[in-house]
């Protein structure tokens, strides 16, 4: 398994679509066309965000996951990960990551953090609402005062958007479905 930087659009449009798609399932809403949206409106086009693909010997995808920076742009965010045909590959993609990138998870329970931790997260901190925080090794922060908060999309402008501007929604959902139609079989 070798990990790649997705970087082309249409491939990086179509990872992307299907990263929401597994991460949301189909009973979300709009909450995976909003994510989306944002992230191909803004983060990709200024940089702020990543998508990395595992790929195996032929270059099927295997696994999925999306980086975002923070606002220091020292550090990268997990925002949304996910493994698609093989269990364990979401994890050898974490792993990698944790080895080339200033890695960054938030995670809610105890199964998520065990997870993160044989992935290769070593440090953790507490954060708010008893949210867990784990810093990969290339990770500059030492403490959790150091943290700089993780970019984030304004969900809300974007539904507002969608709801006064019915072409700017078809526009973003065809875009969204051709994504999951040309998801490509090999990268």
């Amino acid at each position: 398994m070798k990990v790649v930087h997705v970087n082309a659009e249409a491939q990086r449009n179509a990872c992307l679509a299907r990263l929401c798609a597994e991460v949301y399932g189909q009973q979300a809403g709009l909450t995976p066309l909003v994510v989306f949206t944002g992230t191909c409106s803004v983060f990709f086009p200024q940089e702020a965000a990543r998508l990395f693909a595992a790929v195996d010997g032929q270059g099927k995808p295997q696994a999925l996951a999306l980086l975002v920076l923070d606002e220091e742009g020292e550090g990268m965010t997990v925002t949304h990960a996910c493994a698609l045909d093989q269990a364990d590959a979401q994890q050898r993609l974490i792993s990698e990551l944790t080895l080339k990138a200033p890695l960054r998870v938030d995670v809610d329970t105890a199964e998520q953090e065990a997870f993160y931790q044989q992935s290769g997260i070593k440090r953790w901190f507490g954060g708010a609402a008893g949210k867990r925080i784990g810093l990969g090794a290339r990770h500059p922060a030492k403490s959790v005062g150091e943290l700089a908060p993780t970019l984030v999309l304004d969900e809300a402008l974007i539904l507002r958007r969608f709801k006064h501007d019915p072409k700017a929604f078809e526009e973003a959902k065809q875009a969204f479905l051709k994504g999951l139609n040309d998801f490509p079989q090999t990268l």
